[in-house]
């Protein structure tokens, strides 16, 4: 009598919960020892719903880890030139620790320029070109949180991925080029792919673990997926619905993160513990051990 291979789901809300618990225990030992809470300012461009709703999750996840929030809103109108002035000020500002710019902005605002504008110090949000390039050699810095919070869950799950062969599903600035770069520095084998990639079934078939973080919903076959495999899906699509088609990669894949439930939560708890590192070294409170 055959069985029906389920994996087992990497819990994303549950590691989050613990790392934020620790941030939590962090910045009230900061504000003893410095006499100031850490601050993240968050700016957000215009009054779209969904980043409207993600703002007010953040900064609401700031208050129960005991980080204070500054709120930034500008009107739709704004040019690139207004933005990147106020967020020059709030890297001047010696009260805010850390920096989050909303994005997307609008198709009128260079972003890059507006993330550049972010001082690499209180960039907790890991998206300026000083982050990816810290990364990408291993130097001090924050990583991109939705990356930061991928390798987090691997290292949780014990998936060691040295020699191992990872596909990346996805290009962007602040996650498919990022994740690619940790997981070349935990010495897996990387291959990246976009929506130009020949064959992708054949690439997805080959890879030990897939991170797919592209953005389109259920782009990643189940059958395609290697038995035994590890699958993270960084992807979330209207109705709940990630770049994986999970209920068919469930019965193939070895460990698999749920939409959601898994990576999502994960990104939040590193912006919120990357904001408390930052504030550590701005304010000299060296970690206890």
């Amino acid at each position: 009598m055959s069985t029906t291979r389920t994996a087992q789901l990497m819990d994303g809300n549950g590691l989050a919960a613990r790392i934020v618990a620790e941030t939590a225990d962090r910045a009230a030992e900061i504000a003893r020892r410095a006499g100031s809470s850490p601050c993240l300012a968050t700016v957000l461009v215009g009054d779209d719903p969904a980043s409207v709703t993600y703002v007010r999750m953040k900064r609401a996840r700031c208050a129960k880890a005991g980080i204070r929030s500054r709120h930034i809103a500008l009107p739709a109108t704004v040019t690139t030139a207004e933005l990147t002035t106020a967020l020059t000020g709030l890297s001047e500002d010696p009260d805010v620790h850390g920096i989050l710019l909303q994005h997307p902005c609008g198709p009128h605002i260079d972003e890059r320029a507006a993330f550049e504008a972010i001082a690499p110090e209180k960039d907790v949000d890991g998206v300026t070109m000083r982050s990816f390039a810290a990364m990408s050699f291993g130097l001090p810095g924050y990583v991109s949180c939705t990356p930061g919070g991928i390798m987090r869950l691997l290292e949780a799950y014990d998936v060691d991925l040295a020699g191992r062969h990872a596909v990346v599903v996805g290009r962007s600035p602040i996650l498919g080029k990022p994740v690619g770069m940790l997981l070349l520095a935990r010495d897996a084998t990387v291959t990246f792919c976009h929506s130009r990639t020949a064959d992708l079934s054949a690439s997805v078939r080959a890879a030990d673990v897939v991170v797919a973080a592209v953005g389109r919903p259920r782009l990643v076959r189940g059958d395609d997926i290697k038995p035994g495999a590890v699958v993270i899906d960084a992807g979330y699509n209207p109705g709940n619905v990630g770049d994986v088609d999970f209920e068919a990669a469930r019965t193939r894949a070895g460990l698999i993160t749920p939409v959601p439930g898994g990576v999502g939560p994960m990104t939040i708890a590193v912006l919120l513990a990357q904001t408390v590192d930052a504030a550590a070294e701005q304010l000299g409170v060296p970690r206890t051990a």
